[in-house]
């Protein structure tokens, strides 16, 4: 193991993903249909640009070396999920309507102590969190001071009555 020398600053974050896809329309569908990303830029019918807010794209989706493509083989490396952070709980939860709405299912749901996450897939089988942070004053810790995450069950009832849509 090596050891670190260098620390990347504060403030630093992920600024979009790109996502290969077998069909455009069909990750649109997903992506801005279902969770209500904008569509900010088609790149003629191989890729489209999507954001929240208007951003210039949070989520890239392309066919350039997927087009018609199969879903990845479980038991091999690659993307395990791209995470998308709601500002509030009930944004969360108007993101969980929809997607129980659409008919989609979820593959998992989790209060880690610092965010509640549910977990689903895209049509193309790649993870998808939709999840949401505690204020940091709630998180919990250990006796020395250390996040100690945790793996508890969300009531899917009750976050489902939050939601406004």
């Amino acid at each position: 193991m090596t050891t670190q020398t260098y620390i990347v600053p504060k403030g630093t974050h992920i600024g979009h993903v790109h996502l290969k896809v077998a069909d455009i329309a069909r990750a649109l569908g997903f992506y801005s249909g279902v969770l209500g990303f904008e569509l900010q830029q088609m790149y003629g019918d191989q890729a489209a640009f999507i954001s929240a807010g208007g951003y210039h794209h949070h989520i890239g989706l392309n066919t350039w070396e997927s087009k018609g493509g199969q879903h990845p083989a479980p038991g091999t490396t690659g993307l395990y999920h791209t995470a998308i952070l709601y500002p509030t709980i009930v944004d969360l939860a108007n993101a969980y309507k929809r997607v129980v709405t659409s008919g989609l299912t979820l593959d998992g749901a989790a209060d880690h102590g610092v965010s509640v996450a549910l977990y689903l897939r895209d049509p193309d089988q790649n993870g998808v969190e939709l999840y949401w942070d505690k204020p940091e004053d709630q998180w919990p810790r250990g006796p020395d001071g250390k996040l100690a995450m945790v793996n508890a069950r969300v009531d899917l009832k009750a976050l489902l009555s939050q939601a406004t849509i």
